[in-house]
Order: structure tokens, then sequence, then C-alpha cells
């Protein structure tokens, strides 16, 4: 299942580059903190045993 694009994306102020996500000068400071806010968010990493990408995988597996 695709995961749902953050608003910001939207916005006449993002620019796409691949590898250079940014703003534009002039940015809303709402815009600005949703932006930080997603950019954060990517560099937390789920370690807990048993996970992958955050889901849990049960094992030993069932049949």
């Amino acid at each position: 299942m695709p995961e749902k694009l953050p608003e910001f994306v939207k916005s006449v102020y993002f620019v796409d580059e691949p590898g250079n996500w940014h703003l534009k000068p002039g940015a809303p400071e709402e815009l600005k903190r949703e932006f930080k806010h997603y950019l954060d968010s990517l560099c937390n990493i789920q370690d807990e045993p048993g996970t992958v990408d955050s889901i849990h995988v049960s094992y030993p597996y069932k049949e």
C-alpha cells in the first residue's frame, strides 16, 4: 500500500529535486515546521527485535 504524501509536497514552496528536497525562500513558518518534522521523522530508525520497517514480524512462522 502506498504511503500518503505529506501536505507540503503540494506547496509552491516545495522543491522536489532528487536527493535535495528543500523549501524556497519565503515559505510560511507552518510549512517549514511540517517539512522539518517530516525530515526528522525519516531519521527515526526502528531497531526493536522482530521488526522490519517498524512492522512486527512474528517468529517462528506459523502455517
